[in-house]
């Protein structure tokens, strides 16, 4: 009777061990936060971790239950950061797999999950038909990247210059006129809260060419970005993935992706 206990606590303890171990392997440890309420999917895919180019497809369903339905004919090419990507902070939990985090100047894209942010541009309007709130960029608006500024980074800052221009203002200012950044959608990478020298200003926006990547944003032409911004709806809890495609296919079941 004492062997019979003796054994059944050993089995116990060697299966409670067993499931530790699979569960620190498996993928699906790590659940992306897509709520019941998220209606609308961004899915940019690239081939490995270390491509600067990927392809964009963006997904909806009537409701929590429904099945993902493509919404483009067929992806749209996008660029990503000129050395590929790194781990982003979003709306999800990375798995231990080696890649490190996305930081300040590492010119990679931050991969996961994201929520959206807010609609800038120079342009006086955002595109027609478009619903998402818009901010248009003004002289005296900044996108504050510069880490040792931690009360405003990786935040979006109108000064008023009646009250006097800080001395930060000149470096970290948004451009005017630069073709770029006619419209630029907000990706929440590094934003709840953020964490300073762990990435800021990512966007989608125009790209500068067919080949030339960013320095972390996702760009596109601005006819594919013109529709992105005509389909993405408030309501829907719009949400981004950008993930290499091994990773995707891997973490799809888990994490609920389309």
């Amino acid at each position: 009777m004492q062997y019979q206990k003796v054994f059944h606590r050993k089995k116990t303890l060697l299966i409670t061990l067993l499931g530790i171990g699979i569960s620190a392997l498996c993928p699906s440890e790590s659940h992306a936060q897509l709520g019941r309420g998220v209606r609308q999917v961004i899915v940019s895919q690239a081939a490995t971790w270390n491509s600067n180019t990927a392809t964009m497809q963006c997904y909806q369903r009537a409701s929590a239950g429904a099945p993902w339905q493509a919404v483009f004919e067929k992806p749209v090419p996008v660029l990503l950061g000129r050395k590929g990507l790194a781990w982003g902070r979003g709306v999800f939990n990375a798995p231990r797999n080696g890649i490190p985090a996305k930081v300040e100047k590492d010119w990679r894209a931050p991969a996961g999950v994201f929520q959206l942010g807010s609609l800038f541009g120079y342009a006086p309007t955002p595109p027609g038909g478009a619903r998402w709130p818009y901010i248009q960029v003004g002289p005296w608006d900044a996108y504050v990247d510069d880490s040792t500024l931690p009360q405003y980074y990786n935040r979006h800052i109108r000064i008023d210059p009646r009250e006097g221009i800080p001395p930060w203002f000149e470096k970290q200012k948004m451009r005017l006129g630069d073709a770029a950044y006619k419209w630029m959608l907000e990706i929440r990478h590094n934003q709840q809260p953020s964490a300073p020298g762990y990435g800021s200003a990512i966007f989608f926006h125009v790209r500068r060419g067919p080949d030339k990547p960013s320095a972390g944003c996702t760009t596109m032409a601005e006819s594919d970005l013109t529709r992105l911004l005509r389909w993405i709806d408030p309501t829907a809890s719009p949400h981004y993935v950008l993930l290499p495609k091994a990773d995707y296919a891997a973490l799809r079941g888990a994490w609920g992706l389309p």
